[in-house]
């Protein structure tokens, strides 16, 4: 079974090591142009599997939650820029205001923490993906 339909079947890690691992493999899939949309409770290891990401990317920055900077960008083998959408109003400027489509390049992935947040998002979207906890372990799961 590959990646794809294992996440979307769900798959259940139980440790950050296992979550970056489904990331790594999800990362060889994903098209030049990727957004992913990560959805989940607070530590259910979205961070973590954006790490994952890097990782597949051989970027070498350490990868930080961007909660009070909104977005970081990184560079590796493709760009990534990681966001974090939980503070942010549900303004329709907000694109303009962050600049992101100004800054971003291809090969890029977006990966958006919490874009419940966001009033739209202006590229489409790859994949949703959903975290939770699944009492000592985590659950990935793309619809």
């Amino acid at each position: 079974m590959n990646i794809l339909d294992r996440l979307k079947a769900g798959i259940i890690t139980s440790n950050p090591e296992e979550s970056q691992s489904v990331a790594q493999e999800l990362a060889a899939t994903l098209p030049p142009e990727a957004v992913l949309t990560l959805e989940g409770d607070l530590g259910a290891g979205k961070t973590t599997f954006v790490k994952g990401l890097a990782q597949a990317w051989s970027i070498q920055e350490p990868v930080t939650s961007p909660t009070f900077n909104i977005y970081n960008l990184y560079n590796g083998d493709r760009q990534l820029a990681h966001m974090d959408a939980y503070r942010l109003e549900n303004s329709p400027e907000i694109w303009d205001e962050l600049m992101l489509e100004e800054l971003i390049f291809p090969p890029f992935c977006l990966a958006i923490e919490w874009p419940s947040k966001l009033p739209f998002i202006p590229w489409p979207i790859t994949h949703k993906c959903y975290f939770s906890n699944e009492g000592e372990n985590r659950k990935i799961q793309i619809k």
